[in-house]
């Protein structure tokens, strides 16, 4: 080949290339038939798409409802419309520049009809699983991306869905119906949370992969297990693929600063720049000692609290903002519009093909794993509107489904007002789970108490009972997140705890209204602050012992597990619990003891919890109301029967849960 031909094909090839039309990013890759919502968004970044001439070839039931070119060229959003005649099979979309063509394919699948999508009520009981540190089923996804496992750091331990799925028996065997995983979506970085996620459609590759989670799930269903996924709305990682490329000036708030941020992320990639944290200043604690600091130091402090317009601004974390009808909408606008952390970009809901994406990842997920329900955090910090609609679009979607929404407020009435039917709200929220914070940290901070109902020093399982007398603020307190601890608050058991706390505890969590959750290791009592996120024990191959197996459990752990499981295997037969009413009694100060019974109508039974050091005796007559004929009852965990017709001696900080009969 002669010098100017070859000139003359590299000058073609690099005319083709210049004018061809690259898809980089499909979203979603792929979706179904027979939705009840026509309309479906798809997402296509490439560069310089933009400026593509876009078409679909005739499709029967399917036509291109509106095409979107953001502010971004590399970005394309085609709306499409599917009818219910709409036949699954290949789509194909034509991207044209310059007389060139690109042919992107788009596979309309027929509905899953696997199991799934079932919902979660107070039928069930949830365990949560922090899957990185759960179990390492697959050594092999350890390293990734630059980072490896390091079990005495905070990052990744190796934990994963093959661990997961090695030990579904177990989790079975304790007698939970569901699990709920911290996020398993893409975390480009060093985090082992979850909650920074860099890709929505993608398992993190150290996780599993897509099909390992579909799998797992599948697995669960075959033993009865339902699953419940993690989700975020209100922000992504500062490793998402978006922060590289920001699809237009209002996917984010504070969106200058997301651009910003996109560019550091580059450079840190290229390893041109390291974060830097700027040193904290010691503040004065007198008047005098600020009047005698230099003028240096003290522009420095004026620096440090002045507002720089050009500044990220994280979130205040007030959540009562929204409730309050006090409330400026400034303060407001910065709860909602403030980033969670400087790691995690605060998506613009508000941005009507960005709320269109999340809705439709979550469908999604539901359709393509199938899910049954789904845990959503930071509810309080999306925005109300995009929140409703999501939660209308699901049920519309899927109406046995639920969603129970993350709302960290310490009093309940901030719970009644989020969930749905609240005669509080204005607006109906449409969301059907709340989490009860409330009783949580009630429960923590008082259970150790003793018992005490006198005026003005009201403590122990009083002030539990106190707690649970609120429900007049909740529209439905069985569907209602109960839980003694989870990833983001220290575990409920303290070292040196008693381990009557720990069965006061379960006993408590499994026969009060609403919907339990449990935390992965709480059944073993698992213990302290550092172990918040710890390792299950025996979850990598190399732990000396395994607490999966009544073997590698000392005593002590072996004694929780057999009560926490003896209880729950119960609980999925009692209809009074599952799906009875609550009827409790206050605890008086000569019995100290918390005293409630669960009745369907038919059987009934009656929990008792001795809130004192010491033996009480407890006259049965109060509580004839719920007792009626009956004149014995079983205890489910001794098998103990006790009379009713006298007085029950309670040992102290003991537990009964009987079920009556005649």
């Amino acid at each position: 080949m002669s010098k100017k031909t070859l000139s003359f094909v590299l000058f073609f090839m690099l005319c083709i290339h210049a004018i061809a039309v690259e898809i980089k990013k499909m979203d979603p890759p792929f979706w179904y038939t027979g939705m009840q919502n026509r309309e479906v968004q798809v997402m296509f970044y490439g560069e310089n798409i933009g400026s593509a001439t876009f078409s679909l070839e005739d499709y029967e039931g399917v036509r291109i409802k509106e095409i979107c070119q953001l502010e971004n060229p590399n970005y394309l959003l085609a709306y499409l419309d599917i009818s219910p005649e709409a036949k699954p099979g290949i789509m194909r979309f034509f991207f044209e520049k310059k007389g060139k063509k690109n042919i992107q394919t788009f596979e309309l699948k027929e509905r899953n009809q696997k199991p799934g999508a079932m919902g979660f009520t107070s039928k069930d009981v949830l365990y949560l699983i922090m899957p990185d540190r759960f179990a390492n089923g697959n050594p092999d996804n350890d390293v990734y991306d630059g980072y490896e496992v390091n079990r005495e750091g905070n990052g990744r331990h190796g934990g994963d869905i093959q661990g997961i799925v090695d030990h579904l028996d177990y989790i079975n065997r304790l007698g939970v119906t569901a699990i709920w995983l911290n996020p398993v979506q893409y975390n480009k970085g060093g985090h082992s949370h979850g909650y920074a996620i860099s890709d929505f459609y993608l398992i993190d590759p150290r996780l599993g992969s897509n099909e390992e989670y579909c799998n797992m799930i599948d697995t669960a269903h075959e033993k009865g297990i339902k699953v419940v996924m993690d989700m975020i709305f209100n922000h992504c990682g500062s490793s998402h693929w978006w922060m590289m490329d920001v699809p237009s000036s209002d996917w984010f708030n504070q969106n200058e600063q997301a651009v910003k941020m996109g560019e550091r992320m580059k450079k840190r990639q290229q390893g041109g720049m390291r974060w830097r944290r700027p040193e904290p200043l010691d503040l004065p604690q007198t008047l005098e000692e600020y009047e005698a600091l230099s003028q240096e130091q003290k522009e420095k402090i004026l620096a440090q609290f002045t507002p720089n317009p050009n500044a990220l601004v994280n979130t205040t974390h007030y959540k009562w903002t929204l409730l309050d009808p006090h409330a400026p909408q400034t303060e407001k606008d910065i709860l909602l519009e403030g980033w969670f952390s400087a790691g995690m970009p605060d998506l613009n809901q508000k941005n009507r093909h960005l709320g269109k994406y999340l809705i439709q990842n979550s469908i999604w997920w539901i359709e393509y794993a199938r899910i049954d329900g789904i845990r959503m955090d930071t509810y309080p910090y999306a925005d109300y509107d995009l929140m409703v609609q999501w939660c209308n679009e699901i049920e519309r979607e899927y109406p046995t489904f639920n969603i129970v929404g993350e709302g960290w407020y310490p009093r309940n009435s901030a719970a009644g007002w989020w969930q749905r039917n609240s005669g509080m709200n204005d607006k109906d929220s449409g969301l059907k789970a709340v989490m009860d914070f409330d009783l949580t940290f009630t429960t923590k901070r008082e259970i150790l108490k003793e018992s005490n109902t006198s005026e003005g020093s009201e403590a122990g399982l009083f002030k539990i009972y106190e707690c649970i007398t609120q429900d007049f603020l909740i529209p439905d307190p069985n569907n209602v997140l109960v839980f003694l601890d989870n990833h983001d608050i220290a575990r409920f058991m303290d070292e040196g705890d008693p381990i009557w706390k720990f069965k006061q505890g379960m006993a408590f969590l499994l026969t009060t209204r609403g919907i339990p959750q449990m935390y992965y290791g709480t059944e073993i009592a698992m213990a302290g602050t550092k172990a918040l996120r710890a390792d299950f024990p025996g979850g990598w191959k190399e732990d000396k012992a395994s607490a999966f197996t009544p073997e590698g459990r000392t005593d002590m752990q072996n004694e929780c597990w057999n009560f926490a499981s003896k209880l729950l295997n119960w609980r999925k037969t009692s209809k009074p619990v599952t799906e009875g009413k609550l009827i409790h009694y206050t605890p008086d100060n000569q019995t100290k003891c918390y005293v409630y019974a669960r009745t369907d109508g038919k059987n009934t039974v009656l929990v008792i919890l001795n809130g004192s050091d010491t033996v009480r005796p407890v006259d049965m007559k109060r509580f004839s109301e719920v007792i009626g004929k009956n004149t014995r009852g079983k205890d489910v965990i001794t098998d103990t029967i006790v009379e009713l017709t006298s007085p029950v001696i309670m040992p102290a900080r003991g537990v009964y849960i009987l079920e009556l009969s005649n």
